[in-house]
């Protein structure tokens, strides 16, 4: 049996035009719906022939979203929102962010690239603080999930 603990993951969005690094991981007020990838579309597309046949087509895509939750009291809202406006206004530097995730105690590493924002978070000001969702588009996204015990990774 191993553990798993968020205290051990590692998080950062860098861009490198802009000499940009930052932490999205353990100290950047991360909600406690965490982060969360999700791949677009499917990796295997499934065709039947009319006599019982079958084909499976490999999509080349690598194609993802990253989802940050971060708290409204996160230190890493405003260098995130400071960024956005920075690519908006500076459009060559648009989808050029990295995204790095890992969890060294697992062996789980994520690279994903060519990052876009989505857009700015939906805002909520209300009674109780909540928490401002950063979506990322990622062109390509490396996975490779570890063994799940430091000593096997």
């Amino acid at each position: 049996m191993s553990a798993y603990s968020f205290l051990d993951v590692t998080a950062t969005l860098y861009n490198e035009s802009t000499q940009l690094s930052i932490n999205l991981g353990v100290g950047a007020g991360v909600a406690e719906e965490g982060i969360t990838w999700e791949p677009v579309g499917t990796k295997n597309i499934v065709e039947s022939g009319a006599d019982g046949s079958g084909t499976n087509n490999l999509i080349a895509s690598n194609v993802g979203t990253i989802t940050v939750r971060l708290l409204k009291t996160s230190p890493a809202n405003k260098p995130l929102s400071v960024a956005f406006n920075e690519q908006v206004a500076l459009p060559f530097l648009w989808g050029l962010n990295v995204i790095k995730i890992s969890m060294p105690g697992r062996g789980d590493i994520g690279i994903f690239t060519q990052a876009a924002f989505q857009n700015l978070p939906s805002l909520t000001w209300a009674q109780e603080a909540g928490m401002n969702e950063w979506i990322f588009d990622c062109i390509d996204s490396t996975i490779l999930l570890g063994s799940g015990t430091p000593e096997s990774n």
